[in-house]
């Protein structure tokens, strides 16, 4: 099995525009949501409509961030489509913590894991946070997400090798 390209924190997102096609190839999908606040302009463009604290607030986040994600798909940008997804993801993982634990504190002083509140399965978070799943699902399902995202992975892979080589002959003092 391929390793995975993990996110790369070490660049200077705040002076990086993802849109610009030399600085696109930076872009690393990583785990989850990894990056999801880093990545400009995405961040700012989508973060303006990223809401869950009432179950009509999360459905009209999720739903603004669908369609984000669908205005990407037709443009074929995946970051913008991937960003989408990581904000879903987030606004899922989010409403569940606030769901699990209503101050958001899953751990006590001494680490220990708190208990899950008496309504986590039915509170407003729990709601709003099955209201982005669903939406999460549906774009991690989607055949074009899919196929994309393949693609996406196999030039992470191919852009690190080759920095890689370059890394290696630059070393060894032999010129390109």
């Amino acid at each position: 099995m391929k390793s995975m390209i993990e996110f790369d924190y070490k660049l200077d997102y705040k002076k990086l525009n993802f849109k610009n096609k030399d600085t696109r190839k930076l872009y690393r999908i990583g785990r989850g949501e990894q990056g999801v606040l880093l990545v400009r302009p995405y961040t700012d463009d989508i973060c303006k409509h990223w809401r869950f604290k009432t179950v009509s607030e999360a459905r009209t986040s999720a739903n603004h961030i669908y369609n984000m994600y669908a205005d990407y798909r037709v443009l074929k940008d995946f970051i913008g489509m991937d960003m989408c997804r990581k904000f879903l993801e987030m606004g899922f993982t989010r409403a569940r913590r606030y769901a699990n634990h209503k101050d958001g504190k899953k751990y006590d002083k001494d680490g220990n894991v708190l208990p899950q509140e008496k309504d986590w399965a039915t509170s407003e978070k729990a709601i709003a946070a099955k209201t982005f799943k669903r939406w999460r699902d549906v774009v991690t399902h989607d055949p074009i997400y899919i196929a994309m995202r393949k693609n996406w992975r196999e030039l992470e892979e191919f852009n690190a090798f080759n920095n890689i080589q370059k890394t290696e002959v630059y070393k060894s003092g032999l010129q390109c």
